[in-house]
């Protein structure tokens, strides 16, 4: 069985790549997507529309650029991973997962314990929350069992 799986939320650590990596081990037939992890770019993802002299209408420019692929690679996923870190609010994260319960595409949250009780509404709507990359893979594996 061959899966799409989106892999939304932080940036500033390498889980991303910790879950394709022990995908690949375990012989998983998966195509990850994910968004454009570069902060820097994803900010100025509308620059090209045109220069914004208030911030808020900078990002929500590139918000909305940002969008068409979020959305777009979300619809197409049979399974998204939603993770939340530590260092920062991920709004952006809670978003991709509130869409996902609206499109009933199901999600696993992937987030510390110390995060559960901010994280309840989120994690109600997940079909899984896990807290280390290794128990997605091992959530994959079983989805994808034969």
């Amino acid at each position: 069985m061959s899966f799409y799986v989106y892999l939304s939320g932080e940036i500033h650590t390498d889980w991303r790549e910790e879950i394709q990596r022990g995908a690949e081990a375990a012989g998983l037939d998966i195509v990850f997507t994910a968004p454009v992890t570069d902060h820097d770019a994803s900010d100025a993802a509308g620059d090209h529309l045109g220069k914004q002299e208030n911030a808020f209408w900078r990002d929500h420019q590139s918000s909305k650029v940002n969008a068409i692929r979020t959305r777009t690679l979300i619809e197409q996923a049979d399974l998204v991973v939603v993770r939340f870190g530590d260092k920062y609010k991920q709004w952006n994260a809670a978003f991709d997962a509130g869409y996902c319960s609206a499109l009933a595409k199901p999600y696993i949250t992937l987030h510390s314990e110390d995060i559960v009780h901010p994280l309840k509404e989120v994690d109600a709507g997940a079909q899984a929350w896990c807290t280390t990359t290794g128990q997605v893979v091992e959530t994959l594996k079983y989805v994808l069992k034969d």
